[in-house]
């Protein structure tokens, strides 16, 4: 980390105001956003049991039947400024995703929850309720829709170095080291186009197979660079929302769709929070892609 990309550490939050129905209190400083709810005591609890940025209580802030798990920040460390260099900064963003994530899982543990998007950061604890004013239709529209479903994700990996080796040469015609050399290269390659007319196809079987029990589907970039930490090529980064009584059906049908396929490995994770089919129009405020209110 370096030093100019390391943010200084946050002051010791402000408390946020009390904020109950659609009173909220003086307003004191920016805070940070994790998932929106339903007003129940599930939520209420979920906060009441874990911690936010940097140790910072997680309280709701509650507004037209809704309440948003938020946490107080330090102004300076999450202007929109400070907020971009924080999330350029590797092992920064590793920390704020950690917790991000901790909050959102607590939360969804316990209750339906539409996450909010990475680095999302209200002025203060009014312009949260604000929103949720704003997008109340829209966001109990969502909840309605994700009650009972959960996001599973469908990674699949082309490893061809793990498919049967090519075989030799069966004509005998590798007489010289060169066309020994040439013959391997070329059986290299009629190997790797096997690899990857077997991909292509478990890709099509495991999204068909899939779709089956899913009632959603988004396509996420693969991973690539330093977000591919595991091994192979990632041809398919998807993610699927299933209902809690498929979910079996599911994952017996991905994995069959995937069995005896060799050179492809099927990755299967779950269940999450709904991250991939949380976000309703308008419920997020923009700014630069940093979910910064602008």
């Amino acid at each position: 980390m370096s030093d100019q990309a390391t943010p200084q550490a946050p002051a010791p939050p402000s408390p946020l105001p009390a904020a109950d129905g659609a009173g909220v209190g003086p307003e004191t400083g920016p805070c940070y956003a994790f998932a929106i709810g339903r007003h129940t005591p599930e939520l209420a609890a979920a906060a009441a049991g874990v911690s936010g940025l940097d140790g910072a209580d997680v309280r709701a802030v509650w507004a037209d039947g809704l309440g948003a798990l938020v946490c107080a920040v330090a102004p300076d460390a999450f202007s929109e400024a400070g907020l971009r260099a924080q999330l350029e900064d590797l092992e920064r963003l590793t920390v704020i995703a950690r917790s991000h994530h901790e909050v959102v899982a607590a939360a969804s543990a316990v209750t339906t929850v539409l996450p909010l998007r990475l680095g999302t950061v209200y002025q203060d604890a009014s312009r949260v309720a604000q929103m949720l004013r704003e997008h109340g239709t829209a966001l109990r529209e969502s909840l309605d829709r994700l009650t009972g479903h959960a996001e599973w994700g469908v990674k699949v990996y082309a490893e061809p170095d793990a498919g049967p080796s090519p075989p030799p040469a069966a004509d005998g015609s590798a007489d010289t080291p060169g066309r020994a050399y040439l013959q391997r290269r070329r059986a290299a390659r009629e190997a790797r186009r096997a690899a990857d007319r077997t991909a292509r196809e478990v890709v099509a079987r495991v999204r068909a197979t899939a779709a089956e029990w899913a009632v959603d589907r988004v396509a996420h970039r693969p991973q690539q660079g330093e977000l591919a930490t595991s091994r192979g090529e990632n041809l398919v980064n998807d993610a699927y929302l299933v209902a809690a009584e498929h979910v079996d059906a599911f994952q017996d049908a991905v994995r069959h769709a995937a069995a005896g396929a060799a050179g492809v490995r099927v990755e299967l994770t779950g269940p999450w929070a709904p991250y991939s089919f949380a976000t309703p129009p308008g419920a997020e405020p923009g700014g630069e892609g940093l979910g910064h209110e602008s």
